[in-house]
């Protein structure tokens, strides 16, 4: 039994919810259904052990073992998709360097041998007197990380926060000796442990925090707040080769995410695989396989944590992949992201306007709600520049956006940030032989910097724009200034600048602001970066545009949903090209508008049409609302999960599948065709993740239905006819 100061952590509601026989599950293989078709099945739990020395959290996916005695620690990490067991070794739940001395934060010690863990072995571990210790625990459910205001189209059936179980381990110091400062002031700090697991998916969150209880300020030097010592994926005995240096089949995402618009590069400052010095008996000669992992900023926080207050790590997602296939595990990281960013799903259609006098404003508007565009950009090169604090600004922003709401068009503005040099001593002082991601860029928490985020909650607040553009976001440039108000010197100069940044861009999230953001914010309330695209391809001939558009989509949706990435269209010339590269006049080149409106809409992407208008011809305008008035028709099925079929090759046919097992519309097949004549083509395209396991009705844009029974493999012939440098789709039901 537990003792009665842990009971007493407990509310009897949670128990009752919660507490249930410790019974160990049965691998999801074993189950009826796949949790990417239906995830219903699978709700996340607490349960306690009969004899309550061990906790799990599990939801029939994935299951999290924890001993409570003689000290916290997990014990068994198991992927019940494939029965695997992905632990091999027990470590500290956390670990802390507070007024320079490293703590352990729970944790068992006298484990012989980490290569495995055996059940007997587990008992005998020990405590480690020096670690913070076990004390109680409390189960809940996962709450909302900031809010959000849902003010625009969005995924059906998004849950904000979303459904699962959470869980806090709370550790206190143990036995301090009177006479070692350090010890006797860690006796007066707890250090929390937060877990919260999933229904529906096999991903889980950990983050930790840290109360100081006592009656002088603390210096929080650095934090990990999750180290696993996971089985390796590859074991070689020599010099490690790529594959060698591969870590574990295991997906990591952080909340402390910048400098890159792909998950893996934005988050290396946050989390790391790493070598595993209790891992001796490894194959390895050098000892040198990835196989810890370690979550944690590679700089600070070094955070003062006054009497009375709380320091809250950043926050972390592991999903442990069920394959390797490339589609499955793809499909993994996006089911995460509606998950536990379900504002990404948020996929309004925009004008990049490159005016901003009021009347090219207001024709820009008008010609939105003429073809059913939804929000309009003051793009960059507009010439509106919010940091302008001159009451002219503000006023010209109320009246256009007055404006755009009467016609029921969103507005909002581009901003330039880390980009660019200030001067005044308000740059980033990097350390020696670094620089600037970007060449140059202000410390976010310089004089200039402090006044920037001002400016931008003030004009947010009162200028009815509900769109930020954000260009050059902070991409983690340190700072050695020690003359800046925001940050001491190096070591919280990383910390500082990110909370600066993040905790505007969830206050934006909590006001309904929409966010264009060229980097990896999305955990912190972006919903759009780059597809991934280089800028001046759009200045090749337009035919070429055309190729490289669906290549970058194709590229850009393994990890992103396609609400996640934007893509461009270039109406007026744009990084030269001449009129080769130009939409413009448009009505003289509808055949390639056409194509590159469904290259987007038919793969679900919004693009940034820039320019002076949308159309210039009634035939123009025709053109523009048929092929909006099509997209939303069939919103649903184009903004679900992208299945990769052909990539674009400019040779022949390329396609795509949206499915969505959930929803009326179970597929979608899109084709293209790239070539000057038309193509017949039979295609066979795997239905699995539709949800439909016997027989497709195939329903084409002429409304001709066919029906199609599945072989054994979730495969049809589907044939496709496809005019020339056209589209067709087909509709799975």
């Amino acid at each position: 039994m537990l003792p009665p100061r842990l009971l007493a952590l407990v509310p009897a509601t949670c128990l009752a919810t919660y507490v249930a026989l410790f019974a160990f599950a049965e691998p999801c293989s074993a189950r009826a259904g796949d949790w990417l078709i239906d995830p219903q099945p699978y709700g996340a739990r607490v349960e306690v052990s009969p004899d309550h020395d061990e906790l799990q959290l599990s939801n029939g996916l994935i299951r999290r073992t924890i001993r409570l005695k003689p000290n916290a620690a997990t014990v068994a990490l198991d992927n019940l998709v494939t029965g695997e067991s992905l632990l091999r070794g027990v470590k500290p739940e956390a670990v802390v360097e507070i007024d320079g001395k490293r703590f352990n934060v729970g944790g068992l010690t006298g484990q012989p041998n980490y290569a495995f863990l055996r059940p007997e072995w587990i008992k005998q571990l020990k405590t480690d007197p020096t670690a913070f210790q076990f004390v109680g625990y409390e189960v809940g459910k996962p709450a909302e990380r900031f809010p959000w205001k849902r003010t625009r189209h969005h995924a059906p059936g998004v849950q904000w926060p979303p459904a699962g179980v959470s869980l806090r381990l709370d550790f206190a110091f143990g036995q301090p000796e009177p006479e070692n400062g350090t010890k006797a002031q860690a006796r007066n700090i707890q250090v929390s442990v937060h877990y919260e697991l999933y229904d529906g998916i096999p991903c889980f969150s950990k983050w930790i925090s840290i109360q100081n209880h006592s009656d002088k300020p603390i210096h929080v030097d650095h934090l990990t707040s999750e180290l696993l010592a996971v089985v390796e994926r590859t074991s070689e005995v020599d010099e490690l080769s790529i594959e060698g240096r591969t870590p574990p089949n295991i997906h990591v995402e952080t909340d402390m995410a910048f400098g890159g618009m792909m998950a893996a590069g934005a988050n290396r400052r946050s989390y790391r695989w790493v070598t595993d010095p209790d891992f001796p008996t490894q194959v390895n000669y050098e000892k040198k396989t990835p196989c810890l992992l370690e979550v944690g900023p590679d700089l600070g926080p070094a955070q003062d944590v006054a009497p009375g207050s709380t320091l809250e790590s950043f926050r972390a997602w592991i999903l442990p992949m069920d394959s390797t296939d490339r589609e499955r595990c793809g499909l993994a990281i996006r089911r995460m992201y509606r998950l536990i960013a379900p504002w990404t799903t948020e996929n309004p259609i925009m004008m990049h306007l490159v005016a901003s006098n009021e009347p090219a404003v207001k024709t820009a508007i008008d010609q939105c709600a003429e073809t059913g565009f939804e929000m309009l950009i003051l793009s960059f090169g507009s010439g509106f520049n919010m940091e302008n604090e001159e009451t002219t600004t503000l006023e010209k922003a109320k009246n256009l956006s007055a404006y755009a709401r009467s016609k029921g068009i969103e507005i909002g503005s581009y901003s330039l940030l880390a980009s660019r040099a200030v001067g005044g001593g308000n740059d980033v002082v990097m350390p020696a032989g670094e620089k600037p991601v970007f060449g140059n860029s202000p410390c976010l928490q310089s004089a200039w910097g402090q006044h920037y985020f001002q400016r931008l909650y003030e004009f947010h607040r009162t200028s009815g724009f509900t769109l930020l553009e954000h260009d050059g976001s902070y991409p983690g440039d340190p700072c050695l200034s020690a003359d800046h108000p925001g940050h001491h010197g190096l070591e919280d100069s990383r910390w500082n600048q990110w909370r600066e940044i993040s905790d505007f861009y969830k206050w934006c999230r909590g006001e309904g602001l929409y966010l264009n953001i060229p980097d990896h914010y999305f955990l912190s309330g972006s919903s759009k970066s780059g597809m991934g695209y280089r800028e001046t391809n759009w200045s090749l001939p337009r035919d070429q545009q055309v190729i490289h558009t669906r290549q970058n989509i194709y590229d850009g949706t393994w990890q992103k949903l396609p609400s996640m990435g934007w893509m461009f269209v270039p109406l007026t010339e744009y990084q030269g090209g001449g009129a080769a590269a130009t939409i413009e006049p448009l009505n003289d080149h509808l055949d390639h508008y056409e194509r590159m409106l469904d290259s987007n809409f038919g793969l679900g992407v919004q693009a940034c049409y820039r320019g002076p208008r949308l159309y210039d011809t009634p035939k123009t305008r025709d053109l523009v609302k048929s092929k909006v008035a099509w997209f939303k028709a069939h919103r649903e099925i184009l903004e679900s999960d992208l299945i990769h079929g052909h990539r674009a090759d400019a040779q022949n046919l390329d396609w795509m599948l949206h499915v969505n097992p959930l929803g009326k519309e179970k597929g979608m097949l899109v084709v293209f065709n790239p070539l000057d004549q038309p193509i017949s083509k039979s295609l066979r395209v795997n239905l699995y993740y539709t949800g439909l396991s016997d027989e497709a009705v195939v329903r084409d844009k002429n409304d001709a239905l066919t029906r199609l029974k599945l072989s054994r493999d979730h495969t049809v012939e589907i044939p496709a006819q496809v005019p020339a440098q056209g589209m067709s789709w087909y509709v799975i039901e």
